[in-house]
């Protein structure tokens, strides 16, 4: 069972060049926070035209340079994938970074402009819901077997061999994003962690959703607190703009800000990294000061 206690990390849009992009993970690798990592997408969804970078490379550069933060996917958008390929992604990723990945895997939107630009099905509902299920079984079976076998309605597994196995076991901890009940119940069926997001005001929303992870666990007799609660404090539109983001108007409004989430229950704080220069200084300070005081509470 993984250790489910309070911990902070970082998510990044990969909506700059790759010098940057290094030098603010390294940044936020040096601050000590746990986990860090990037969201999946084929082209910048704020602008098609402008710059957007793949998340299992980017992330790979990002495992080779350091040593110590856990490596994270925020989250992988499964139709773009074959679920045996991104097994033996996850396998080599795991073994590059020794042992740091957690696999995110989310059931992608819909609205989503990549599917039309690279002639990917984009299912309806139902179907990706099921899809997605069978996905996330193959996926964990390779993770943990040497050899696969799977027949699903839509994918089937035959004599899949895993050479290596994974440097975690029984296999790297798997995260599940989810919002709506069905999703939510998936996580809880098979993930380590779920998360969701959403802006700061979201509180009842999110006590609603993690209400609902309970509801499940008791149904699927689960131990609740073996499931990590992820929340990622997501301000869609100031990120387009590249305008400041209200976590780090000051150290007491993140304090005010983080608090009801953690005592509602959830244990992984995500935020992203300050999209304005004059804004590091109070993200430094609350990795630095802030962040370890709420963890020793």
């Amino acid at each position: 069972m993984q250790d489910n206690g309070l911990r902070f990390g970082v998510v990044f849009t990969a909506d700059a060049p790759f010098e940057e992009l290094e030098r603010q993970f390294m940044h936020v690798d040096e601050l000590n926070f746990d986990i860090a990592g990037t969201g999946d997408q084929f082209a910048n969804y704020f602008d098609p035209r402008k710059l957007w970078l793949e998340q299992w490379t980017l992330t790979t550069a990002w495992a080779v340079k350091t040593r110590n933060i856990r490596i994270g996917m925020y989250v992988t958008a499964f139709p773009y994938r074959n679920p045996g390929i991104l097994a033996k992604q996850a396998v080599t990723l795991d073994h590059i970074s020794n042992g740091r990945l957690e696999v995110g895997l989310g059931a992608a939107l819909m609205s989503d402009p990549c599917y039309d630009m690279i002639s990917l099905p984009n299912w309806r509902p139902k179907e990706r819901l099921e899809r997605f299920r069978e996905y996330v079984e193959i996926v964990d079976l390779l993770l943990r077997n040497e050899v696969t076998n799977y027949d699903g309605r839509y994918y089937k597994i035959k004599d899949a061999v895993m050479s290596p196995l994974p440097v975690q076991k029984p296999r790297p901890p798997i995260t599940i994003a989810a919002h709506q009940p069905r999703m939510i119940k998936n996580a809880v069926r098979y993930a380590d962690t779920w998360t969701t997001l959403g802006p700061a005001e979201n509180l009842e929303e999110i006590r609603r959703r993690n209400e609902l992870a309970e509801k499940y666990c008791r149904e699927l007799g689960r131990d609740p607190k073996s499931l990590r609660r992820s929340y990622w404090f997501y301000e869609h539109s100031i990120i387009a703009r590249r305008g400041s983001l209200s976590c780090y108007d000051s150290e007491d409004a993140f304090i005010e800000m983080v608090r009801p989430y953690i005592e509602m229950g959830i244990t992984e704080i995500l935020l992203s990294y300050p999209c304005r220069e004059e804004q590091l200084p109070v993200f430094e300070s609350i990795a630095k000061e802030v962040i370890p005081e709420l963890k020793e509470e």
